[in-house]
């Protein structure tokens, strides 16, 4: 079983402009080789290049500039800033604030990247893990950032005019060994929710496009938008949670199931199990149930 272990930052920081005193916030994204930071910034328009937001609890941010895409360029004046007044960017359909911030985590995750959880894993505790490890499963982690795609519907009538921003992931060479292992010897490689999936589909087609037979470590660049007819590589089966509509996600786990177009009468099977899961009264979205794909 493949797992993604990539924690939350409390990416999401609320402040003051410093010129006129108004509200503003932002939710940082990644963070660039020179220091920099990819956000989205509220209100968008006019926090122009050169504003300095105060961010309330004593640091401030600086628009260094505006991309087409809507999102911004900025510079923290202090990066401890983010772990000490930040807060965890929760799904805009969660209206509460958790009382507890670790429950937007999964209980193996390790390395500090992501605006949204890898929700599949939520469903994992540490006794889970150790009943799973004694079946005689291996389980492996892996990392891939969760970004800004998390958040965007598919608007495009034409799905493959949809435009995917790049994640930073990860396999090292105790992962690429394990996986390569798992797929000599005939194992069913299992991934946990739709950013394990896109972490080993996209290693796969970059060992493609490289010439390589097997997986080696890579720290890499993610912009496979997986729809209907793409040809699964490396994922046999996989976890999931149930998705918003119009979403990549739920794309992504149309595909897995083998559909080879987006048409209405071959989406049959995917619409088949929400609709049970509906009438079962099953949960959905981020904190809720999840369903086993094989």
């Amino acid at each position: 079983m493949v797992f993604n272990q990539s924690r939350v930052i409390p990416a999401r920081l609320y402040g003051h402009r410093g010129d006129t005193g108004s509200k503003a916030e932002f939710l940082l994204l990644r963070r660039n080789t020179d220091g920099t930071w990819q956000a989205i910034a509220r209100p968008g328009r006019r926090l122009r290049a050169g504003v300095v937001v105060n961010i309330d609890g004593g640091f401030w941010v600086e628009i260094e500039a505006s991309h087409e895409d809507g999102l911004k360029t900025v510079r923290l004046s202090t990066e401890e800033g983010i772990d000490r007044f930040g807060h965890t960017p929760l799904p805009p359909y969660i209206k509460e604030t958790l009382d507890d911030s670790e429950r937007y985590q999964t209980v193996y995750s390790r390395q500090p990247g992501s605006v949204a959880a890898p929700t599949a894993g939520l469903h994992f505790t540490e006794d889970l893990l150790e009943k799973i490890r004694g079946l005689g499963v291996e389980t492996v982690f892996v990392t891939l950032h969760v970004g800004l795609d998390t958040f965007r519907p598919v608007d495009e009538d034409d799905p493959t005019d949809h435009k995917i921003h790049t994640e930073q992931y990860q396999i090292d060479a105790q992962a690429a060994e394990t996986l390569n292992r798992a797929r000599s010897d005939g194992r069913r490689i299992i991934a946990v929710g739709t950013t394990s999936v896109r972490v080993l589909e996209q290693a796969a087609l970059d060992m493609e496009q490289k010439g390589q037979s097997a997986l080696s470590e890579i720290n890499g660049e993610a912009s496979l938008f997986i729809l209907p007819g793409h040809p699964f590589r490396l994922v046999d089966a996989m976890v999931t949670n149930f998705h918003l509509p119009r979403s990549s996600l739920l794309m992504l786990v149309s595909a897995f199931v083998e559909i080879s177009t987006v048409a209405d009468s071959e989406r049959a099977t995917v619409l088949a199990a929400y609709s049970d899961a509906i009438k079962h009264r099953y949960r959905f979205y981020s904190f809720g149930d999840a369903m086993f794909i094989a």
